[in-house]
């Protein structure tokens, strides 16, 4: 279990976390829009497919972040922009599988808070984030 931590610093990780979010949305419009080559149709679709589960993951901590007092974050983590295709996928595993960490220790955070329905919440983004994560895996596959 997590140690105890205060209401303003679970706000100030979930902000964290919401930079992060919008980060995904930006790097997954540029990357469908940038991805060159053989596989351009179908990265370009995953990529696109993946911007509605980010912004509704940002729309969830936005909306935590403001019910409990603070105000969210309106600018996004750094951005790793490529144009090589197995690179895009490569950040974005990254991305995905440093995001499944984040939110499990999010997660266990939120319950020490006593903010049990955001430690729910943070279930099925656990689980969106873990399919995108397994899905990613699965592409860079056709590189190895």
């Amino acid at each position: 279990m997590a140690d105890k931590i205060t209401k303003d610093q679970l706000i100030a990780l979930l902000n964290e976390d919401l930079a992060r979010e919008y980060q995904a949305v930006i790097t997954y419009r540029t990357y469908a829009s940038a991805v060159p080559g053989r596989f351009r149709q179908e990265l370009r679709e995953f990529f696109t497919a993946e911007i509605t589960d980010e912004l509704g993951h940002a729309q969830i901590l936005a909306d935590k972040i403001v019910h409990m007092g603070g105000r969210p974050e309106t600018v996004p983590a750094k951005v790793k922009y490529t144009e090589d295709p197995k690179e895009m996928l490569q950040n974005a595993l990254a991305d995905e599988t440093e995001t499944v960490e984040r939110y499990v220790q999010r997660r266990e955070q939120a319950e020490a808070c006593g903010e049990y329905g955001l430690a729910v919440d943070f279930d099925d983004l656990i689980a969106d984030e873990t399919r995108h994560r397994d899905e990613l895996r699965m592409m860079l596959k056709r590189w190895d």
